[in-house]
């Protein structure tokens, strides 16, 4: 730009200091059309670049690109380590494929329709879904914007949160689903749960409208990961010997290794969805840290209480809950809230898993639903009264105008009931799917052998 200005300030006459200001009108009377054409075509871009720039908030930026970096690392390698180091060795592989594939499978859904059914403008439907006006993210453009970052940024750190939601639910039916199945019923939930629930909250839908207090996914992630959860380890029944066998982690290492990863991680997770580098994000960060901690501890002293002694295993399940049970409350709480959540997060949570175990002994394998559901009913709950701005130590933002701790509360069961209700039933419907188009469970014998050579042939280890 500045070699054309020269060139037009050369041929006139005019020595005036403002003669850009009217380049435009000189290069139209140009006798080389060419010339005029190409110039006008690198001003407009220009000019809307600078448009684009002057939109654009860098920090905010640079904050959601570093948090969808950490979202993902949450699946690959955090979960998936946690996740393999729990099971036994014959199946390892077949767990860490698992979180791998359905990384790669939700990104292209998400790119797909995804997530132009959860974000998108759905009309007359909109309280329930979004459009497919963006398929294959046809709309979306380098200068497009999402508020005050680019709305690709925007795009795929939701797509992280797609990615991770069924991955939770993996640990469920480790050691005996087949993997073909499980990428079908993977792919099917993610666009029939997954996505309308999410723009139910946090796309203009009905839950969203109502006023329902959830951050960075209690109701999206965990409820629908954790019923989701629940409904598969009913369905696909126990593992053979359960629970009569004990079926101890092969590599308690990696399993700590990978909880380290989660906790790094939900800083982006709960940080990262203020979708801003401000004070909202700082306070997420907070609480979500404090909570994490507490829940560890908790969960760690109810051990120590029962069995005599702490566990390694106690204290990383118990900042898995306090982590997704401060999730949805994370923007709105304190400090001192955040601590009573992560403390309650890793009493109910270590009793939920003592009662889906030892009294109903349905063999969800990896403690996914009384973590991670039961985590975020508690965590959706608890936001709607730490919120409150009339706490004392223990408040949080305050409500939104109209609203106080009875009216919020409500609102907060109902997107609860709401979100368990639909996402139970139309998970049973598409295991039943699944489960007559491809057959859901491995053999007998397959089990006994593991999934690592049935399903994959090979070994997790080879010593």
């Amino acid at each position: 730009m500045t070699a054309i200005l020269w060139c037009e300030k050369s041929n006139d006459d005019d020595e005036s200091p403002h003669f850009g200001a009217n380049i435009s009108g000189k290069i139209m009377n140009s006798n080389n059309r060419w010339f005029r054409v190409a110039t006008l075509a690198v001003i407009a871009t220009l000019q809307s670049t600078q448009a684009f720039a002057d939109d654009l908030n860098a920090a905010n930026t640079s904050w959601i690109l570093t948090s969808t970096a950490l979202v993902l690392f949450m699946t690959i390698p955090g979960l998936s380590l946690f996740y393999g180091g729990l099971v036994r060795s014959k199946n390892v592989l077949s767990v860490l494929m698992q979180c791998f594939a359905i990384t790669c499978l939700a990104s292209i859904i998400w790119f797909a329709f995804g997530y132009s059914l959860a974000f998108g403008n759905g009309g007359s439907m909109n309280a329930y879904i979004g459009n497919l006006d963006n398929f294959f993210l046809g709309n979306l453009t380098e200068d497009s914007m999402a508020g005050d970052i680019p709305e690709s940024v925007f795009a795929m750190f939701q797509m992280t949160f797609a990615i991770i939601t069924p991955a939770l639910i993996v640990g469920a039916f480790a050691e005996r689903m087949r993997f073909s199945a499980m990428l079908l019923f993977s792919g099917l939930w993610l666009v029939l749960v997954y996505a309308p629930i999410t723009h139910w909250v946090w796309g203009g839908g009905w839950l969203g409208e109502m006023g329902l207090l959830d951050f960075a996914g209690g109701t999206v992630v965990h409820i629908t990961a954790g019923v989701g959860a629940l409904i598969a380890a009913l369905v696909l029944g126990n593992r053979k010997g359960f629970p009569r066998q004990a079926m101890p982690p092969h590599n308690l290492t990696m399993t700590v290794t990978g909880a380290g990863m989660l906790w790094v991680g939900w800083f982006g997770f709960n940080g990262g969805s203020a979708l801003a580098a401000n004070s909202d994000a700082g306070m997420a960060m907070l609480v979500t840290h404090i909570s994490a901690a507490a829940g560890s501890l908790a969960w760690m002293m109810m051990e120590w209480i029962k069995h005599g002694k702490p566990s390694v295993l106690g204290i990383v399940t118990g900042m898995v809950a306090g982590l997704g049970t401060i999730t949805p409350a994370s923007g709105f709480v304190g400090p001192a809230g955040a601590l009573v959540i992560g403390l309650s997060a890793g009493i109910i949570c270590y009793y939920a898993t003592q009662a889906i175990k030892q009294r109903f002994q349905i063999d969800d394998s990896l403690d996914v639903f009384p973590v991670h559901g039961v985590g975020g009913m508690l965590g959706t709950l608890l936001a709607g009264v730490f919120a409150s701005d009339a706490l004392g130590v223990f408040s949080g933002q305050g409500y939104n105008e109209g609203m106080d701790m009875v009216s919020q509360v409500s609102v907060q069961l109902t997107g609860i009931v709401a979100t368990f209700a639909y996402t139970a039933v139309v998970t049973y419907v598409l295991l039943k799917l699944v489960d007559r188009m491809l057959t859901l469970r491995v053999e007998e014998e397959g089990e006994m052998r593991g999934l690592d050579l049935v399903e994959h042939d090979e070994r997790g280890y080879d010593l």
